[in-house]
C-alpha cells in the first residue's frame, strides 16, 4: 500500500511541479486559455502555491522531518485544484474541470492516507485505498492525454461538449 500512495504522491507533486513553474517564471502561460484575464501577481502566487505543494508532498517523508505536513500538503493541493475546477467550470471548460476535479480527488486520497503522520492520527486499512488511488491516477492519465491531443487552439467554451454531464445555461 505503502508504495501505491509513494507513486500517487509523486505523480501529483510532479504534475503541480510542473504546472506551477510555467506561471511563477511567466512563460508559456499565454498558450493556456483563461489566463489572460488573471492578474499577473496572484497567477506568481499560484505557481508558487503549487510548487510549495508539490515540494512539500515528497521531501519531508524523504528526510524523514516534519513528515506530519505531507497530509496537509496534500489537502492544501486539493483546495488548488477545487479552486482550478470553479476556474474552468466557469468558462465552461468541461474537461479540464474535470481534470482538476480529479487532481483534487487524488490529493484528497494521499491526505487519508498519509493522516497517520500526524501525531495520533487515525489510519485507514490498505484494502481501501489502493483500489481508489488505482482508478483516480487512471483516469487522470485518460484525461491529460486527451486534453494533450486535442488542438491547442483556444475556444470560447460556447459549444463545448468534450466534458462528461452538461450543465444548464
Amino acid at each position: 500500500m505503502n508504495v501505491i500512495v509513494w507513486i500517487a504522491q509523486s505523480f501529483l507533486a510532479l504534475f503541480f511541479f510542473l504546472v506551477g513553474l510555467p506561471k511563477l517564471a511567466g512563460r508559456g502561460i499565454d498558450r493556456w486559455t483563461g489566463f489572460e484575464v488573471v492578474p499577473r501577481p496572484l497567477t506568481v502566487l499560484i505557481g508558487a502555491a503549487e510548487i510549495a505543494a508539490a515540494v512539500a508532498l515528497i521531501v519531508p517523508m524523504v528526510v524523514g522531518v516534519a513528515e506530519w505536513t505531507t497530509p496537509l500538503a496534500a489537502i492544501g493541493v486539493a483546495v488548488i485544484s477545487l479552486q482550478a475546477c470553479g476556474f474552468h467550470l466557469r468558462a465552461a471548460e468541461r474537461l479540464p474541470a474535470l481534470e482538476t476535479a480529479l487532481w483534487a480527488a487524488l490529493a484528497g486520497t494521499i491526505a487519508i492516507g498519509r493522516w497517520g503522520e500526524l501525531s495520533g492520527g487515525p489510519s485507514v486499512p490498505d484494502g481501501v485505498l489502493a483500489p481508489v488511488l488505482v482508478v483516480l491516477v487512471a483516469a487522470i492519465v485518460v484525461i491529460l492525454v486527451r486534453l494533450f491531443s486535442g488542438p491547442a487552439a483556444a475556444h470560447d467554451g460556447a459549444d463545448d461538449r468534450s466534458g462528461v454531464g452538461a450543465v444548464s445555461r
